[in-house]
């Protein structure tokens, strides 16, 4: 039994050895960094419980620290793999462009010249999504906000976050990445699912319209979708499936349905795990070995991100609960995707 052991020890060392030899590795992230507001007023949103003054007494110590938390964790998803941090990342519930400029003026990840592409949603809370990526493997071609127009019973406007669609070159490809922070499950899960069928919706609307441009749009979407990988947003709006071979130019492929039929989570409410983090992928990234294509997806879970006691032992490591100060990183896992593709010999 030791010797089985043994060879298949041998074996998959070799395979690992031999991908990393023949193959170059791109590593995609995102992460849901849980309300990273700086301490300043804006009078034009919602953000004052996030302040010195306000609810959680939100000071610059506890900004600095937060800052501090998160590029750790960027700065070390990926790395085992790439020995690097990775080359894109998809950030949600971030305030504005100046706490960006902190992430990536950093110490933690300053060396490592991200660039950011970003621009101010009108969500009432005043919390955005952002793209950032390494100078060394992402070059930025264009980018726009694409506005999701939501209302409530009474007719009235309800703001809330744009999906962020970014084309650029990775290496010597053209690619698209779209991220997103769709409507949350407030109000009860079926009487938001209304909002989140319009969200997916966009983004369908967004892929097709590249798609129909570009009939080979390499396209990655990924965000908190605030729904899982079975929901009817993903599987019914967007058509997503969990399986390669069920895959054709009518689906989008879904790496993340596997994890979630395993019972893997990036959050936690009420001793049920959830899988909101996710990637979407067009077909060709998936199956078109002549590019960079799809090897492998993960939830990046290093033991300082959980809570190591208590009730909610094992569930991400907050900055709060309720409007106790904990010190943590945020209510999410992040995940992560690599993307591979074969080196000339």
């Amino acid at each position: 039994m030791k010797r089985i052991t043994y060879l298949l020890l041998i074996s998959f060392i070799s395979v690992v050895s031999q991908s990393e030899k023949d193959y170059k590795i791109r590593c995609i992230a995102f992460y849901n960094v849980e309300n990273l507001f700086d301490i300043t007023n804006d009078s034009l949103v919602f953000d004052d419980e996030r302040t010195p003054a306000g609810a959680y007494g939100w000071s610059l110590e506890r900004y600095q620290r937060k800052i501090a938390n998160i590029t750790k964790v960027l700065s070390e998803i990926g790395k085992a793999i790439t020995g690097a941090s990775p080359d894109i990342i998809g950030l949600c519930e971030i305030e504005n462009r100046e706490v960006l400029e902190d992430l990536v003026n950093h110490p933690n990840l300053r060396d490592k010249e991200y660039g950011i592409v970003h621009q101010d949603s009108p969500d009432e809370r005043g919390i955005d999504v952002a793209l950032l990526y390494r100078r060394n493997a992402f070059l930025p071609v264009s980018y726009q906000s694409r506005r999701l127009l939501l209302f409530d019973e009474e007719g009235y406007r309800d703001y809330t976050r744009d999906q962020l669609v970014v084309s650029g070159i990775l290496d010597d490809e053209p690619w698209y990445f779209i991220v997103n922070h769709w409507p949350s499950r407030s109000g009860g899960t079926l009487r938001s699912k209304p909002n989140r069928m319009a969200a997916a919706r966009l983004n369908k609307r967004i892929i097709d319209s590249i798609r129909r441009l570009h009939p080979v749009a390499r396209i990655i979407s990924m965000g908190d979708f605030n729904d899982d990988p079975r929901d009817a947003s993903l599987k019914k709006m967007l058509n997503t499936v969990g399986i390669k071979k069920h895959l054709d130019s009518a689906y989008l492929f879904n790496p993340m349905e596997l994890l979630y039929q395993k019972g893997q989570g990036t959050l936690a409410y009420r001793d049920k795990w959830n899988l909101f983090d996710q990637f979407l992928v067009t077909p060709n990234v998936a199956l078109d070995r002549e590019h960079y294509f799809f090897w492998k997806v993960g939830i990046f879970a290093p033991h300082y991100l959980k809570t190591d006691t208590g009730r909610f032992s094992g569930y991400p490591f907050r900055t709060y609960v309720g409007t106790t100060y904990q010190g943590g990183y945020a209510d999410h896992f992040p995940v992560y995707l690599f993307l591979i593709k074969r080196m000339d010999p």
